[in-house]
C-alpha cells in the first residue's frame, strides 16, 4: 500500500469543492463519528460473486463494488468486472472509504458513465492510517464502463482504492500495531494501522520494513530499519513462522541493530498471529535475537489515598508503597502521578501548586504558577505541568528543579482541562478547548536521544466532546479514555489512537480516571469519593471515601 490514489484524493477534492470539511489522508485527524462496537472483529472471508452474464450497467457497478469485500488474490473477482486492459491498472490499496450502505445513490450520466454518490465516515489512507471523517456527501464517484466484444458490460474507467459500509469494513478490515522504539531505545511504541486480514504478515512488515511512522509520530519515534535495507514482496508465515526476507544490504548491518530489527518485527507481527519470525538473506537465516524492552504495564490494584493513607486497595486494605506513602499522606494532594519506578510521584498540592516527593523524602514544589492541572510524570521521573487558562506554557521539570519549556503545546486551544502523559514517554494526549469547541487531542512528544524532551508535536484531534470539565488517561498502549460532566449528566469516552471509539454514560460527578492494562478495566472515581471500574457497559462501584486516584504510569 504504497500509494494514495484518485479514489480517496477525488473525494477529498469533492468534500472540498462542496465547502465541507474535508476528509484528510495525512496529517492530524480530524474528528468524527463514532463506532460503538468492539474494533477487533473476528476473520471472515467473504467471496463476492463473479459478474453474471448479461449484467446491466448498473449490477456490473454494484457487483464491483460489492467485491471490495473479497480481497482474496489481489481482488481478483472485483477485477473481472473491469475491462481486461484496465484490470492491471486499477489499484485496489490505494485507499479505503468507509461508507453508509443505506446512504448510496447510483445514478447515470452521459456518456455511458454511472456515478456513485456516497456518505462518508471515514478514510483509510494507502499507509493503513485510519482518519473519521464528519460524515459529509461528497460528490459523486465516477465510474465509465464500456460493451465488450462478446457484448458484456465492464468498467473500462474507476477510482483507484475501494468502498466498504462499515460493518464489511470492520469485518474485511482490522487494526494492526507497527512497532517502533522511543529515541531512547528502551520501549516499543505502537503505530496502529489498518489492513485486510488477508496476507496480513506480509502487510505489516512491509509497513514497518518499508514504510515510515505516521504523522504523528514522525517525530517522536526511531527504527532499526536502516533505510537501504528493503523487505521483498511476500511474507509467507506457515505455522506461525514469520519468514522475512529482506535485501542484501542487511548483511552488512550490526549486531545491535539486528537484534533491534528481529525486536520490531516479531512484536510487530505478533499483532498478526505469528508467534515466530525469521528474517532472511537469500534464503540463509540471520543471526538475530530479540532485545529486551521496558514494560508499559502497571499494578493491576487501584492506587488511592483516603482516610486510611496512600497505597493499593483490595477489599477495603491498603498496601502501602515502600518510601512514600507516608509523605504523600502527609502532603494531603488532590493528584497523584507515580513513576514507573516507583520511587517518586508528582502531586498537586492543597494549595495548587505541583511537586515531586522522593522515597524517604518531602514534596519539592517545582511549579508555583497558578491555575496548574493535575501533573504528570514521564519516564525520565520529568514532571510535566500546565496552566489551564494557558494551553500553550507546558513545562517539563527535572526532579533537581531544572525547568525545560516546551514548544508547540497545543496550537490555537484556548483553554486545556487535564493531559497526561503515556506510559511510554512518546505521546500527550488532552482535553482542550478551541473556543467553545472541547476536543479529544494527543501529541508526539519530540525527544533526543537521550530522552530529555523539547516539544510536542502537531496535535491531532481525536474527538469532539459534549460536557463540562473532564479527566483524561491512557487506558493502555493504544487506547484514552476521558470523562466529562454537563448538568445532571456525566459521559465516558474511550478512543483507540488511530481507530474507533466508544461512548457511553458515566458515574455522575465523575472527576478522575485511571487506566489498568486493558481498556475494559478503567476506573472512574466520582467528586463525593466513590471509586468505580467499569464492567462492559455499566460501572461497579467498588469503594467509597477515596480521595484521590492516583495515576500508575509503569512500574519497575
Amino acid at each position: 500500500m504504497r500509494r494514495l490514489g484518485t479514489f480517496v484524493a477525488a473525494l477529498v477534492a469533492a468534500v472540498a469543492l462542496a465547502g465541507c470539511a474535508g476528509l484528510p489522508t495525512s496529517g492530524p485527524v480530524q474528528p468524527g463519528p463514532t463506532f460503538t462496537v468492539d474494533p477487533v472483529s473476528p476473520d471472515v472471508t467473504f467471496r463476492p460473486d463473479a459478474p453474471q452474464p448479461g449484467a446491466t450497467p448498473e449490477q456490473i457497478v454494484n457487483g464491483f463494488v460489492t467485491a471490495a469485500s473479497g480481497p482474496q488474490g489481489d481482488w481478483e473477482t472485483a477485477r473481472l468486472y473491469l475491462a481486461a486492459d484496465f484490470r492491471d491498472v486499477w489499484q485496489p490499496e490505494a485507499g479505503v472509504i468507509v461508507d453508509v450502505l443505506g446512504e448510496r445513490v447510483l445514478s447515470s450520466s452521459p456518456g455511458d458513465v454511472l456515478t456513485l454518490q456516497v456518505t462518508a465516515r471515514a478514510t483509510v489512507d494507502a499507509q493503513g492510517g485510519y482518519a473519521p471523517s464528519d460524515g459529509a456527501t461528497a460528490a459523486p464517484l465516477s465510474y465509465a464502463l464500456g460493451q465488450q466484444a462478446d457484448g458484456e458490460w465492464r468498467i473500462t474507467q474507476a477510482p483507484d482504492g475501494i468502498l466498504l459500509d462499515e460493518d464489511l469494513f470492520r469485518s474485511v478490515f482490522r487494526s494492526y500495531s507497527i512497532m517502533f522504539f522511543d529515541p531512547t531505545w528502551d520501549f516499543l511504541v505502537p503505530d496502529t494501522r489498518w489492513f485486510p486480514t488477508v496476507n496480513a504478515a506480509t502487510r505489516v512488515a512491509d509497513a514497518l520494513v518499508n514504510g515510515a511512522p505516521s504523522a504523528l509520530l514522525a517525530d517522536s519515534v526511531v527504527t532499526a530499519f536502516p533505510e537501504n535495507v528493503e523487505l521483498l514482496p511476500s511474507v509467507p508465515a506457515p505455522g506461525g513462522v514469520a519468514q522475512a526476507e529482506l535485501s542484501e544490504q542487511a548483511l552488512t548491518v550490526d549486531r545491535v541493530t539486528l537484534d533491534r530489527m528481529q525486536t520490531q518485527l516479531a512484536a510487530s507481527l505478533a499483532t498478526t498471529a505469528v508467534t515466530r519470525v525469521e528474517m532472511l538473506v537469500d534464503g540463509t537465516r540471520l543471526d538475530a535475537e530479540q532485545v529486551p524492552v521496558q514494560t508499559t504495564t502497571v499494578d493491576a490494584r487501584a492506587l488511592v489515598l483516603t482516610d486510611d493513607g496512600f497505597g493499593y486497595l483490595v477489599s477495603g486494605a491498603l498496601t502501602a508503597v515502600p518510601g512514600l506513602s507516608d509523605a504523600i499522606v502527609a502532603a494531603a494532594p488532590r493528584a497523584v502521578a507515580l513513576a514507573r519506578d516507583q520511587a517518586s510521584a508528582a502531586l498537586l498540592l492543597p494549595d495548587g501548586r505541583v511537586a515531586v516527593v522522593r522515597e524517604g523524602g518531602t514534596p519539592v514544589v517545582l511549579d508555583a504558577r497558578s491555575g496548574l492541572l493535575d501533573p504528570t510524570i514521564d519516564p525520565s521521573g520529568l514532571v510535566w505541568s500546565v496552566p489551564g487558562s494557558d494551553p500553550s506554557a507546558v513545562r517539563a521539570t527535572a526532579p533537581d528543579g531544572e525547568e525545560i519549556a516546551i514548544t508547540g503545546a497545543w496550537p490555537g486551544a484556548t483553554r486545556i482541562h487535564a493531559m497526561q502523559m503515556s506510559r511510554d514517554g512518546t505521546r500527550m494526549v488532552a482535553i482542550v478547548d478551541f473556543g467553545a469547541r472541547p476536543a479529544l487531542v494527543v501529541a508526539g512528544v519530540v525527544r533526543d536521544a537521550d530522552g530529555v524532551p523539547s516539544a510536542l508535536g502537531e496535535p491531532a484531534t481525536l474527538a469532539e466532546l459534549t460536557g463540562e470539565g473532564g479527566a483524561v488517561g491512557w487506558l493502555d498502549d493504544t487506547t484514552v479514555g476521558a470523562v466529562l460532566g454537563s448538568g445532571d449528566t456525566a459521559v465516558y469516552v474511550e478512543q483507540a489512537i488511530g481507530g474507533l471509539s466508544s461512548t457511553l454514560e458515566a458515574p455522575l460527578g465523575a472527576v478522575g480516571l485511571s487506566g489498568v492494562n486493558a481498556a475494559s478495566a478503567v476506573r472512574v472515581r466520582a467528586a463525593d469519593g466513590a471509586l468505580f471500574v467499569r464492567r462492559a457497559s455499566n460501572w461497579v462501584q467498588t469503594a467509597a471515601d477515596v480521595r484521590v486516584l492516583a495515576v500508575q504510569q509503569g512500574r519497575p
